[in-house]
């Protein structure tokens, strides 16, 4: 079974053939061992198979001999991951070569890996499988049975991986195999790794407002449930368990949204998959604070029924009001009216709330009793006092009393107490007013019976302004004077009269002349009473006009000089330098000439000058774009990566869009043009002073120049080590050094030992005493800097120590290893 296995996985890869016709081909490889098969060679007594590597392909390793009947042999004593030629030899009866073939290039299978690290159920169908990773390995197959006669592979790249799509409260057996161009590995010893129970399939409802239901199917192979419990808004979590699959929670608070999650528990103690978050509400409070007032809408007489809303409540909550006068209505909010209804009725309420989990229970039932009938024939009289004026009307039967509602047009409102059958009140200019009354007694109020309308004269316009926003426009603001539908403005100077009809509380009067006078008047109008004419006129002066034909001349980095043309008489002007963060930088003048100092760098400003007197402010000038320089970075940091790389990076600078960076000395020089902010320098020279700078370029290609303070790369490791035997089991550390100036550590660090020297400066040898043999010592020797640190870009040299005795024997150079 096992060649088997790798006939069918490794195949059949390379062939050569000869002018008579004689052939080979690789049937299958292993990690040590290769299976070749040959055509037969007339007049062949036997043939010699032969592998050499690939790097000396003139050079076997290894040969096998077989007789003449064989097309078919192996050869061993290969290593694995390796690539090979494979060459047969058709041998005559006196060994003499008839002839030869020889194969392409063909590599064995890999090493046989360790068995897995770690295999671990992550979820009811995965498994995460952890494993050391094999160099030489192409890819990873992970074997994956159970008993229950499953199989499956899976190819994967890196660990951990996750073996997925397996069956819950399953045991699998898990191997690994490595693979390469040549093929498999044998597979790994086996781990058993099982995967925990499935997730519940929860169920809820809410009987009632402060419980909710949980059920679900059984989970094959549980012993206990778990379930837990999350209010939303509160933050209150609890958690149940339980051996059977329904459950009722209790003491809930109502109307709340919970998240409700589950899982099993199998014999071994293990949780199980957690279930789908399910949301479930209780059901809503029982409404309180039950109300009744009486409404009157489009002449309908209504029941206004309001409750108190929990702000707690999660969710959206129907409410449903009833009366036994067969009157409902639903409602999402407080309050809900019923309609129609009539003087006199006795009302029996209940309001009752519901959600998505059902109704609550009804409110306590309130009773009401509705109101009188309202008064009639109401009429309006204007008293000869100035703003004054009385309402009137009929008596009602069985009124204890009245209201006169006076309400204004600003929605201010006015009552009346009275027992008798008139009221006055206090009219005033620009409102309407709507005039009703209520009658009253021990049930309530009356809804009002007729209405009565009445409007004053509009008032002047109050709080009016008059300003300039152009050289030729001036804007008329004014607050909106009551009771005006319109406003008529007109402005009037000595040569013309320029009108404005509007029903907004503004106008703009353009095509005015510069630096006039005009006298300005808003005039109220509404349909009702007409115009008032009596209103206040005002006088206003026009603006200077606009600075043109602007300039700018750059004196230095934080400076320009701003210069234009002007025709006003007298004025002051302002040059703004507004920036792209929104600062602005500012000078005024009266003359026609300003300096905008202390300009920032890698800033781009909008340049514009104002005139401005007493009449006003003009429009601003054309506006000039001006760019200054960009900023130097603030910080730079210069990181060795390794001997000959450095990692150069800096702070934003504001402004600079592109980076080159240099790295000088005397030595050579590194240079990166980026717009990064950081650089990988190559070529650094070890023991080496180097400038560093930074040239920053806008987008536009303005550049500043930057200097930092040097940077030093770290000292030169040394080359030539080597590891002599010593008299009394002492060893020797040699090596070669180009500086003379620095001290040498000397680390030794075998299985078992560990050994340390250091070295003066101009020394090249260190000794360790009492080295035990028999051991692998890896050995770095690094210079120490000033401070008595150790350089981190030395690599280490392994030396093999055997045993003669008990004493050191030989010392055998194994090379330089990253990883032994």
């Amino acid at each position: 079974m096992k060649w088997l296995v790798i006939f069918v996985l490794l195949g059949v890869f390379s062939q050569a053939v000869t002018a008579t016709g004689f052939t080979v081909s690789v049937f299958s490889v292993t990690s040590k061992t290769a299976i070749l098969r040959w055509s037969r060679y007339s007049g062949a007594s036997s043939y010699k198979v032969s592998a050499a590597l690939q790097s000396s392909p003139g050079q076997p390793i290894a040969f096998a001999h077989f007789g003449a009947n064989t097309v078919m042999g192996s050869i061993n004593s290969l290593s694995q991951n390796t690539n090979y030629i494979f060459t047969v030899e058709a041998l005559g009866s006196s060994q003499e070569i008839l002839s030869s073939t020889t194969t392409g290039v063909s590599s064995t299978a890999p090493e046989m890996m360790d068995a897995l690290q770690n295999a671990e159920p992550k979820d009811s169908t995965t498994v995460t499988a952890e494993f050391t990773l094999d160099s030489n390995a192409i890819n990873y197959v992970i074997r994956v049975l159970s008993s229950d006669g499953f199989y499956r592979e899976d190819t994967v790249s890196s660990s951990p991986a996750q073996i997925q799509s397996l069956s819950p409260y399953t045991e699998y057996t898990l191997s690994i195999m490595a693979v390469n161009s040549g093929g498999r590995s044998q597979p790994s010893p086996t781990v058993t790794a099982k995967t925990v129970l499935s997730p519940p399939q929860l169920s809820t409802s809410s009987p009632s407002n402060d419980s909710i239901t949980i059920s679900w199917a059984p989970v094959a192979h549980a012993v206990l449930y778990s379930v837990s419990t999350f209010q939303f808004g509160s933050n209150t979590s609890m958690q149940y368990n339980t051996s059977s699959t329904y459950m009722t929670i209790f003491g809930l608070d109502a109307g709340s949204l919970y998240s409700i999650q589950g899982y099993a528990w199998d014999p071994e103690g293990r949780k199980g998959d957690l279930s789908l978050e399910v949301n479930q509400t209780t059901r809503p409070p029982t409404p309180s604070s039950v109300s009744v007032s009486m409404v009157t809408s489009n002449n309908v007489t209504e029941l206004s029924v309001s409750w108190a809303i929990d702000p707690d409540v999660y969710g959206s909550v129907d409410y449903f009001v009833t009366s036994n006068h067969n009157l409902s209505c639903n409602s999402t909010s407080s309050p809900c009216s019923l309609s129609p209804v009539s003087c006199g009725e006795v009302h029996t309420i209940q309001v009752t709330a519901s959600n998505e989990a059902g109704p609550s229970y009804p409110s306590d039932p309130e009773v009401f009793v509705t109101f009188p009938c309202p008064p009639e024939s109401l009429t309006h009289h204007v008293e000869d006092t100035e703003e004054n004026c009385t309402l009137t009307w009929d008596t009602v039967t069985h009124a204890d009393g009245y209201k006169a509602f006076i309400k204004r047009g600003d929605g201010i409102e006015e009552i009346c107490n009275t027992t008798s059958n008139n009221c006055t009140y206090h009219c005033q200019c620009g409102y309407m007013y709507l005039l009703s009354v209520v009658a009253f007694n021990q049930a309530g109020n009356s809804p009002a019976g007729e209405n009565l309308n009445y409007t004053t004269l509009p008032c002047c316009p109050e709080d009016l302004t008059v300003s300039v926003v152009s050289t030729d426009t001036l804007e008329i603001t004014w607050t909106a004077a009551r009771g005006a539908d319109m406003y008529q403005t007109r402005a009037v100077d000595n040569s013309e009269v320029i009108l404005c009809n509007d029903t907004a509380p503004e106008c703009a009067l353009s095509d005015l002349t510069c630096d006039s006078p005009y006298s300005v008047v808003v005039i109220p109008c509404n349909d009702y009473s007409g115009c008032n004419h009596a209103c206040q006129a005002h006088t206003k002066d026009t603006a200077p006009c606009m600075p043109t034909n602007m300039g700018l001349t750059e004196n230095n980095s934080t400076c320009v000089t701003v210069s234009w043309t002007s025709t006003n008489r007298a004025a002051n002007y302002t040059v703004s330098a507004l920036g792209e963060d929104g600062s602005t930088l500012t000078c005024t003048t009266t003359g026609t000439s300003c300096d905008v100092t202390d300009l920032p760098c890698g800033s781009t400003f909008e340049v514009t000058v104002t005139a401005d007197s007493d009449a006003g402010q003009s429009l601003p000038s054309y506006s000039e774009s001006l760019e200054t320089e960009p900023c130097c970075p603030e910080n730079l940091t210069v990181v060795q990566v390794t001997q000959a790389m450095s990692n150069v990076s800096w702070s934003h600078a504001k402004g600079a869009q592109f980076f080159l960076t240099s790295l000088t000395s005397a030595r050579g020089h590194a240079r990166c043009h980026t717009q990064d902010s950081h650089c990988i320098m190559g070529c650094v020279t070890c023991g080496t002073s180097y400038t560093v700078a930074v040239e920053a370029q806008s987008h536009s290609g303005r550049v500043s120049n930057c200097a930092y303070e040097g940077f030093s790369s770290s000292a030169c490791c040394p080359s030539g080590i080597r590891l002599y035997k010593m008299a009394d089991n002492s060893l020797q550390v040699h090596w070669r050094s180009s500086s003379s100036s620095h001290s040498h550590s000397v680390e030794m660090a075998g299985s078992n030992n560990n050994y340390t020297c250091t070295a003066a400066p101009g020394e090249h040898k260190c000794n360790v005493a009492n080295a035990l043999c028999g051991d692998t010592y890896h050995v770095v020797v690094a210079p120490l800097t000033a401070d008595g640190s150790k350089g981190i870009f030395c690599s280490a040299r392994v030396f093999s120590v055997t045993c003669s005795n008990s004493n050191i024997g030989a010392v055998i150079y194994r090379g330089k290893r990253s990883v032994d």
